[in-house]
């Protein structure tokens, strides 16, 4: 019996200990390093629709690409691509084939940088679909096929060597005969839309054999359209690919940039060239410019007109005659020197005689400085500078490379200049009558010291060059405002003083079309500091007699006939609450929107957080019916609706917050959508959130605002939880949204919280003026009180994390309230009134301008608003802080100033306040690294598992980590 009883016991044991080992874990930091995941825009379906491909890759493991038949998931192949973030491959046109890349593996590219070897070489594969043919090119580039044609394969070799020539091989492999071509020294090429026609330039060492070149692909025959000692660049074809544009550059030695010639292409089975030599045209081309090298020239849909960039010459520096130098002297003021050295220095070691030779090149250095004229090494800021000089030190090279739109009437011979330095930008409208020019100079000042958006629009006859002002102090409270024309380029859309307003170039008139409507398509809650900002209107309709508006819930059809009345199309969106958000574009070539065709649309439910997708139908007497039919609604995320190019295939994608994003294959009616991808593979290894909550509450001040409760892995009901709480202003609408495990630059990812025990707590956040950090108090208090009502979270057991301005505000949120046992603030911003006063690094403007018009949203500057500051500034309640911090500012920070951790470290230190601030030398505004990103989302869970959950501190949060010994301490924590 004793022997039965332990039998059954073992049997018993190790059925649990399987079971055990099968059951779902807790996913940890070192499990995100191998986790293979679909990448954004990582799958593709044939032009027939009847193949799908995507790929797996991950961030220390090797990739997989995914081919199978579309609808049959089970026909499967896999083919390995390497280590890479993302992955290349492209069907051809005629879903014959498919190519894609294999890069290094993650081992070998260890290896490779350990051993600090060349880079390592890439190869191509091309697949016969339906077939087990493959083809391997080894040690490639990139690669296309010849689009519609689809009868080549056209691969990119990268260039061995750095000699002075800038082209490299380009391989051309006959699909059908399996042949390869090699075409030597090319610097550029570009394949039209039909794929018949191959344009390439050459260049080449010495110059020898520069030129442009046709090939047609069928024949395989080559035509040297121009040649010439020069370098020929910026290839650019025509949408309908019956003609291109390109340009032919030459040195002059009096000039610091090239001259260039503007050369265009036409009558393919003929070739006709076009050139338009400013050097040569003294009387219509003003000499003291050239050719833009940094602006793609391009014909007219006509073909009758080139366009191009034209920017000023800027004559060569010339070489200062170094002075001559008499040998003889230096070597006698050197020896003795050498002797002045040696009779003041005791030699009695190598160190000694080495510390001499040093004071002896020493002072050759400073001999050469005091002969040689230096400049110094400074910037001069001045009060009335329109750009801060770290702004124009940003902007530096795109200043330099600017150029000026220009035409070429190719039969009247004649170059007209589009623009100049009063008009700074300029938009060719569609069908190239009129372009649209705008410039802010006037107003740049003030723009960057408050934010505030104005413009003068012109309107430029592209027959004549004619400019005529259309708006002037225009003001944009957001790009919804801004002018954007119709598809036959002669009416344009604007908004002003909160209406919708069309203007007719022909006639010249301005009609307000949104005055009648029982709506407003103002953003009423856009809570920043400007005037009646706009809803982003959908655009116009592809016969120019339609533009389709939303109000914010519902589309709204404005017809410009004045014949019919506006439309309300999806009519329910206000009174259910449904915001019909977008329209889904699913054919990549159309010009606005065809009402002749369904229109699929994007609905979002704001306080259900479903979404889904609903189609409007088209209405017999032109344009769109009323009513939406409803395809999908679900409680997930569902998005990104696609369309085989050339079949009635349809894709879209759905997840949840538990549920990794997965492709659904379907019909134009979306019914009975089939998942035909396995994104994740590993998922059922680990163990995700039990769920969603959707919690409602009431602010301070009386807004209804919603939170997302993300329940912990393994949630039992009654029990309760840790719980750390996010933000960032409005985030509820994430309820449904999967975080794909990974390393973030700010160290948080909530999968991977909630697959440890934690619940995550995600509030809505909605601004008063002038107090954005009290906004924040009044507003995720009220919520946590909410979402303890669930009995969910453990109020005892509560953490808050956000980072940049969620790293506000938890800076400031821990100077009002004790009731979080931690925080931690990613770069947040502390001090209110200095940081006013500093620069976002990144973009070297001044942050006044994002204080007053953007998040800050305070009315003025400090000394207009002093208490409003100090009101929302942790700083200056710094004396109240009991939570211990974990604060995470890096010292190259260019939004939020490194100078702002430490300011608030260093007070909070001051009072002995638990803190702990890390700092990743040389990282920017959230991390870049790999090292980095593991080393601190590691010690952020860390800090939360202590505080929280009771686990014990490391050494480096509770003793901290001295100079000496970090180095060890990193290589101890390294993965």
């Amino acid at each position: 019996m004793r022997k039965q009883l332990l039998i059954l016991w073992l049997f018993a044991l190790t059925f649990q200990l399987a079971m055990a080992q099968d059951a779902p874990k807790p996913m940890s930091w070192k499990d995100v390093a191998t986790w293979k995941s679909m990448p954004n825009g990582g799958y593709k379906l044939s032009p027939d629709g009847q193949w799908m491909a995507y790929v797996l890759t991950g961030i220390e493991a090797d990739g997989e690409l995914i081919l199978q038949k579309a609808a049959d998931p089970s026909s499967k192949k896999s083919f390995p691509i390497g280590n890479a973030s993302f992955a290349s491959f492209e069907f051809s046109d005629n879903s014959q084939w498919i190519a894609f890349k294999e890069y290094p593996k993650y081992a070998e590219k260890q290896a490779n940088e350990k051993a600090k070897g060349k880079p390592l070489k890439e190869k191509l594969h091309l697949i016969k679909l339906g077939t087990e043919d493959k083809k391997t090119f080894e040690g490639v580039g990139g690669f296309s096929f010849n689009k519609e044609a689809s009868s080549h394969l056209v691969i990119n070799l990268p260039k061995e060597g750095n000699g002075e020539a800038k082209g490299a091989d380009l391989l051309i492999y006959h699909l059908a005969s399996g042949k390869s071509q090699n075409l030597g020294n090319v610097r550029e090429h570009a394949v039209n839309k039909a794929g018949t026609h191959l344009a390439y330039s050459v260049d080449a060492a010495n110059s020898q054999g520069n030129g442009l070149y046709l090939l047609t692909m069928a024949t395989n025959s080559i035509q040297v359209l121009d040649s010439d000692e020069a370098g020929y660049q910026s290839i650019n074809w025509t949408e309908k690919g019956d003609a291109f544009a390109a340009l032919k550059m030459k040195k002059d030695k009096k000039y610091k940039q090239d001259k260039g010639t503007v050369l265009g292409v036409k009558n393919l089975s003929n070739p006709q060239l076009s050139l338009y030599e400013p050097a040569k045209d003294s009387t219509g081309f003003d000499q003291k410019y050239t050719i833009s090298p940094n602006r793609r020239p391009m014909w007219s849909e006509d073909l009758s007109r080139l366009f191009y960039g034209i920017h000023p010459l800027v004559l060569a520096e010339k070489e200062t005659p170094k002075k001559a130098v008499n040998e003889d002297s230096v070597k006698t003021a050197e020896s003795e020197n050498l002797s002045k050295i040696m009779a003041d220095t005791t030699i009695k070691s190598i160190a000694d005689l080495q510390k001499a030779i040093g004071k002896l090149n020493s002072g050759k250095s400073d001999d050469k400085k005091s002969n040689d004229a230096k400049k110094p090494d400074m910037t001069i800021w001045h009060w009335q500078d329109d750009r801060l000089q770290s702004r124009q030190q940003v902007l530096e090279n795109m200043d330099k490379n600017y150029s000026f739109w220009a035409m070429y009437d190719v039969a009247g011979k004649k170059h007209i200049a589009l623009q100049d330095s009063s008009m700074r930008d300029l938009n060719i409208l569609p069908q190239e009558h009129y372009a649209l020019g705008s410039d802010q100079q006037k107003y740049e000042l003030d723009i960057n010291l408050n934010g505030q958006n104005y413009r003068d629009y012109y309107l430029v006859d592209l027959k004549t060059g004619a400019k005529t002002f259309l708006f002037e102090n225009f003001y944009l409270p957001s790009f919804a405002s801004m002018p954007r024309p119709s598809t036959d380029g002669k009416k344009l859309l604007y908004g002003k003083d909160g209406h919708f307003y069309i203007y007719d170039i022909l006639a010249k008139t301005h009609t307000n079309i949104t005055e009648s409507l029982p709506v407003t398509f103002v953003n009423v809650e856009d809570d920043h500091n400007v005037e009646k900002p706009l809803q982003n209107p959908l655009g116009w309709s592809s016969d120019s007699q339609y533009v389709l508006l939303r109000d914010g819930w519902d589309i709204w059809q404005i017809p410009m006939s004045g014949k019919e009345s506006p439309t309300n199309l999806t009519q329910n969106g206000r009174s259910q609450k449904i915001r019909y958000q977008y329209r889904f574009g699913l054919d990549p070539e159309e010009k606005g929107i065809d009402l002749r065709k369904t229109a699929y649309i994007r609905m979002y439910g704001e306080n259900t957080k479903k979404s889904g997708i609903a189609t409007l139908a088209p209405a017999k007497k032109g344009g769109l019916a009323a009513g939406v039919s409803v395809l999908a609604w679900e409680d997930a995320n569902l998005q990104g609706l696609a369309k085989a190019e050339k079949a009635s295939v349809y894709t879209f994608t759905k997840e949840n917050s538990n549920a990794p994003t997965q492709v659904y294959l379907t019909d134009a009616s979306l019914s009975n959508p089939k998942q035909v991808t396995e994104n994740a593979p590993d998922a059922g290894k680990f163990a995700w959130s039990s769920g969603v909550k959707l919690v409602d509450y009431v602010t301070d001040k009386g807004d209804s605002l919603q939170a997302a409760l993300f329940l912990p892995s393994g949630y039992v009901e009654g029990q309760k939880y840790p719980t750390v709480v996010y933000y960032y202003e409005k985030l509820s609408q994430t309820l449904h949204n999967w975080a794909n495990p990974g390393y973030s630059g700010t160290g948080w990812n909530p999968s991977l919280y909630t697959s440890n025990g934690y619940a995550v707590l995600i509030p809505d956040i909605v601004y008063k003026m002038d107090d954005p950090g009290m906004s924040a108090v009044w507003a995720v208090l009220p919520a946590v009180d909410a979402a303890i009502k669930t009995g969910v979270i453990d109020e005892n057991k509560m953490g808050l994390h956000g980072h940049s301005w969620g790293g506000y505000q938890t800076s400031f949120l821990i100077t009002q309230t004790n009731r979080f046992k931690a925080a931690a603030a990613g770069a947040p911003l502390t001090n209110m009134i200095s940081m006013y006063d500093l620069i976002y690094w990144n973009s070297g403007g001044g942050n006044m301008s994002i204080f007053e018009a953007s998040q800050g949203r305070f009315l003025g500057g400090p000394w207009e608003n002093w208490e409003a500051y100090e009101r929302n500034s942790p700083i200056y309640h710094v004396k109240n802080v009991q939570t211990p911090l974990l604060l995470l500012h890096n010292d190259k920070d260019g939004a939020v100033d490194f100078t702002q951790g430490v300011e608030y470290y260093n007070a909070l230190r001051r009072l002995k306040k638990p803190v702990i601030m890390v700092q990743y030398l040389g990282e920017n505004h959230g991390l870049g690294k790999l090292e980095n990103r593991k080393d601190y989302s590691v010690r952020m869970m860390e800090f939360f598992d202590h505080h929280l959950k009771g686990l014990p501190a490391p050494d480096w949060m509770s003793k901290g980590v001295p100079r000496l010994k970090l180095g060890e301490h990193l290589e101890e924590r390294a993965f």
